[in-house]
């Protein structure tokens, strides 16, 4: 079964709760990686008007879009995913490296990766991921799906989720300073919510993974139907 985003009134929960997530980060005095939004002002959930005057002042255009493989292709292929959720890390470790081989590398179609939000952890991992920019994005993130289970471990222990989190990004090559500069970058915290809040809004997103097709949504499948769907589209 995938996980699951509860829709209705979604973004209006996810930025109320916001203030959560960031609260409930480590502080450096608990863990030497200082996370984003740890100085948060925050306390309580905002009201709806609150919350509503928030998401309209949050400029998502900032954000950029991660993606492989041919930009001007007849077909684009955008996955919906979190580093948090299981069925995500089996997909790209398994369909999605037929996918890369066969349709990415060989520049057939565009690949673009959108994250999706069920928790802080899922935030923080994604802010490790973009902290290296569009040419470590890829590496890194196949480093947390291959690992998801290390670093999660059992989901109870915020610091030790930091602690394992900065170190996938130590050894993709990123320093601590730069580790820092990203992590306890507020905004980008915020916009990164907003941004997942206008996709998932936009292309209906109700599980994940989920792939959307030349703007048709398609649930998680296996390589050999995804492979026929693909080439349907390319005309093949």
């Amino acid at each position: 079964m995938n996980r699951m985003i509860v829709s209705g009134g979604l973004a209006l929960a996810l930025v109320a709760g916001l203030a959560w997530w960031l609260n409930s980060a480590p502080t450096p005095a608990q863990s030497e990686l200082p996370f984003a939004a740890v100085n948060a002002q925050e306390s309580d959930a905002e009201t709806e008007e609150g919350a509503e005057a928030t998401e309209e002042e949050i400029d998502t255009s900032t954000i950029v879009e991660m993606s492989m493989g041919n930009p001007d292709a007849e077909v684009t292929l955008i996955e919906y995913a979190s580093f948090t959720c299981p069925h995500c890390a089996n997909f790209h470790q398994n369909q999605f490296k037929e996918l890369k081989a066969d349709y990415i590398d060989t520049d057939k179609i565009n690949f673009i990766y959108r994250d999706v939000y069920f928790d802080r952890y899922g935030l923080w991992a994604a802010m490790v991921a973009r902290c290296g920019g569009q040419e470590r994005f890829f590496g890194i993130s196949d480093m947390l799906y291959t690992q998801q289970r290390d670093w999660i471990g059992n989901g109870q222990d915020p610091v030790a989720i930091a602690d394992r989190l900065r170190k996938i990004g130590k050894v993709a090559g990123l320093d601590d300073d730069q580790l820092e500069a990203c992590l306890t970058d507020n905004q980008k915290a915020k916009t990164l919510v907003a941004w997942y809040q206008e996709n998932a809004e936009e292309d209906d997103i109700t599980s994940t993974p989920t792939l959307v097709i030349n703007g048709e949504k398609h649930s998680n499948m296996a390589y050999d139907e995804l492979k026929e769907v693909l080439d349907e589209a390319l005309g093949e």
